[in-house]
């Protein structure tokens, strides 16, 4: 099965700061690949990377088996993004605005309408983009991004300033996507959204790409062993089971019989974070 994305030793500079140093990792046909990490990690260089708007300083980069530095024409028509800021016409309707796209891509005029309706604008579509919220936006940026039917999605925080009802239309969008075939990669900081949206996940600390797995994998291998404690006089307490000193203030707790109740704490994908790029951190500390 040949990957629709494939990144090898990728490295990326802006003079003489190294963004990305050198790492690889593929995107498989239907998977919903979603890439980690904090601020200033690499996460929306990687994705300028994939759209031809950044050249790395080394490494190789395929979509569909083409090398995008060479074929990039071949591929651009397959391709959906939604970058981190909008760039829109802000003079023209949201209407007018995807009328422009559908003419480039010979999209017929009643796929707009759909695509209007898909993300929410509908009621807004003849109001000039200048007037839209950052949310607006953003759910134009998604519409442009499916107009024309893109076989890859790359999406750079898809969610950021929608409301909870317009981010489970993307949920749904994304979800649709996948299972009629569709490729995508994406960058969130939602990390709740992770486990139930991405088939695997890649970690981004400082450039290096950290781990690579299932979400349920990383989960299994980074989640904390803590428990919750809530004392009889109504307080509560964290206690992780894996430091002595935790260990020995709850055993201090149940021997006192202080303890009303102890609960197992729910998977946290920013502990988890925490603890894979804990390692990177010491090296350079």
């Amino acid at each position: 099965m040949e990957a629709v994305i494939r990144l090898q030793k990728l490295v990326v500079r802006y003079g003489s700061l190294e963004i990305l140093r050198g790492f690889s990792f593929d995107v498989n046909p239907g998977e919903v690949f979603g890439l980690l990490g904090g601020n200033g990690a690499g996460k929306t260089t990687t994705l300028r990377v994939l759209v031809g708007q950044k050249t790395p300083a080394s490494g190789h980069v395929e979509i569909f088996g083409r090398d995008i530095a060479k074929q990039w024409s071949d591929i651009k028509s397959q391709i959906g993004y939604v970058p981190d800021g909008a760039n829109h016409f802000d003079e023209f309707t949201g209407l007018q605005n995807l009328r422009f796209f559908a003419g480039l891509y010979g999209v017929r005029w009643s796929r707009v309408d759909e695509c209007l309706h898909l993300v929410g604008l509908q009621a807004a579509s003849r109001v000039r983009v200048a007037d839209y919220s950052l949310g607006m936006r953003r759910k134009l940026l998604l519409a442009r991004a499916v107009l024309h039917q893109p076989r890859l999605l790359i999406l750079d925080e898809p969610t950021a300033n929608l409301d909870t009802h317009a981010v489970d239309n993307v949920r749904n969008l994304i979800r649709e996507h996948s299972r009629h075939g569709g490729t995508v990669l994406l960058t969130t900081h939602r990390l709740e959204n992770i486990e139930e949206l991405c088939d695997r996940v890649g970690i981004l600390v400082a450039g290096t790409l950290q781990a690579v797995d299932t979400p349920q994998t990383l989960r299994r291998r980074h989640a904390g062993n803590k428990v919750a404690v809530q004392l009889k006089d109504g307080s509560c307490h964290t206690y992780d089971l894996d430091t002595p000193s935790d260990r020995a203030a709850l055993a201090e707790r149940l021997s006192a019989g202080n303890v009303a109740g102890m609960y197992s704490c729910p998977f946290d994908f920013v502990d988890a974070f925490s603890r894979i790029a804990a390692p990177l951190n010491d090296s350079h500390a």
